[in-house]
């Protein structure tokens, strides 16, 4: 009797030990990716070859988690100063932020329909935590040429169409936010959408500056990470000790 005692006590421990130690591993890391970079262009201006670039400075939460560049310069195209992103993932709460900022922006494919295009900084952020997954846009200096000053901080999809005479050849599209079918959050803080290729249009296809994805957030660290591993250890002793105690005393009735 006294053994079989000793092997149930043994079993239900060891099972209890399991469940703290596996409770104590990582939590996983899907869901709870995140992504950024700075830069983006695939276009085809009227007259000129294409020209497909990026993503530059790209970040992931799979590493490297942290980005930068020092400028880009495509000509005719755009042109941008310094560039960082990065896309972190906290391992005890599950959150994740992804977050990329560009300096010095120009926008020359833009010129013959709105003049000069400057944007001192653009920066996208977008933030995932188990309340749900959010997204930001700032804009610093912004001057879109002959559509003037626009809000350091746009609505969600603010779109701005770009004319040449009478035809719209372009949509840009400011704090641009997508809602993807993992249930992650795309934020473009610019999208340029070149809308066609007739005789008075500008080319085609498009040019992002400053993007982050992001969400949905990990699950938490589990209970039994840090202090939850304590309370696992102060009940795998709260089973032990009753089961010593009937040991002890079925050998002291037989003393």
């Amino acid at each position: 009797m006294k053994s079989s005692l000793v092997r149930r006590g043994g079993l239900l421990a060891a099972v209890v030990a399991s469940v703290v130690l596996a409770g104590a591993a990582p939590a996983s890391a899907a869901p709870g990716d995140g992504s950024a970079y700075g830069v983006k262009v695939d276009v085809k201006l009227l007259g000129q070859n294409a020209v497909k670039a990026g993503p530059f400075a790209a970040a992931n939460t799979a590493g490297p988690t942290s980005s930068s560049l020092a400028k880009v310069d495509l000509p005719g195209v755009l042109t941008t100063g310094v560039i960082n992103a990065e896309a972190k993932r906290d391992e005890n709460s599950g959150a994740v932020t992804a977050k990329a900022s560009t300096a010095d922006v120009g926008l020359p494919l833009l010129k013959a329909a709105l003049g000069t295009v400057g944007i001192k900084l653009v920066e996208a952020v977008c933030t995932a935590t188990q309340k749900g997954v959010e997204g930001s846009t700032k804009l610093v200096g912004a001057n879109l040429g002959s559509v003037g000053a626009v809000d350091a901080a746009p609505a969600a999809n603010t779109q701005i169409k770009v004319g040449l005479g009478a035809l719209n050849v372009a949509t840009i599209v400011l704090n641009e936010q997508i809602e993807n079918k993992d249930g992650s959050l795309t934020v473009n803080a610019v999208h340029v959408k070149l809308l066609g290729e007739g005789l008075k249009a500008l080319g085609s296809g498009d040019v992002i500056v400053s993007s982050a994805t992001c969400g949905p957030a990990a699950p938490p660290m589990p209970l039994a990470s840090g202090a939850g591993l304590w309370i696992g250890l102060g009940l795998l002793g709260a089973v032990a000790v009753p089961v010593g105690t009937r040991i002890l005393r079925r050998r002291s009735a037989r003393a």
